[in-house]
């Protein structure tokens, strides 16, 4: 009893320090520090590199090939995961969000900060359609959790800093 008591002081003084209220977090070794934040759904979770064997949708959030990495100039970041149940449903709570909501990116030590321009579903066949503004985008995507041919894309532009 001790010792799981011990745990959840340890858990909460974490996450006190760490200053995002979490509910998704990944118990997984990740191979680097990057975390994709979304304080609105309590979701704090760690992404692998691009290159990576782990970062698949299986596995994880997957940040698509296709990607731009925020440290790049007119970065665009594709970032997809599951819905629904299960242990890697991370994005089950997307359908939450709404404009002008806030996005995080935490990578390579540099906080990148997002707003929501766009929330829109579009048939599910594997790609998505996004207009690339002039600005850096992030862009998540899941399964509409309502409707089953359906995908759930949410696309925002960096905040100026």
């Amino acid at each position: 009893m001790f010792i799981k008591k011990l745990k959840i002081l340890i858990m909460l003084i974490l996450l006190i320090n760490n200053k995002v209220p979490t509910k998704h977090i990944s118990n997984k070794k990740i191979d680097n520090n990057n975390y994709l934040i979304i304080e609105k759904l309590n979701l704090k979770q760690p992404f692998y590199n691009i290159n990576s064997e782990n970062n698949t949708i299986e596995k994880n959030i997957e940040v698509l090939k296709e990607s731009i990495m925020p440290d790049k100039k007119n970065s665009i970041v594709f970032i997809a995961a599951h819905s629904g149940e299960g242990e890697i449903a991370y994005f089950n709570n997307l359908i939450d969000l709404d404009i002008n909501d806030e996005l995080i990116l935490y990578y390579n030590n540099y906080y990148y900060k997002y707003n929501i321009i766009e929330k829109y579903e579009e048939d599910k066949n594997g790609y998505i359609d996004v207009d690339k503004t002039t600005q850096d985008q992030l862009v998540l995507t899941t399964c509409h959790p309502y409707k089953k041919n359906k995908q759930l894309v949410i696309n925002a532009i960096k905040k100026e800093n």
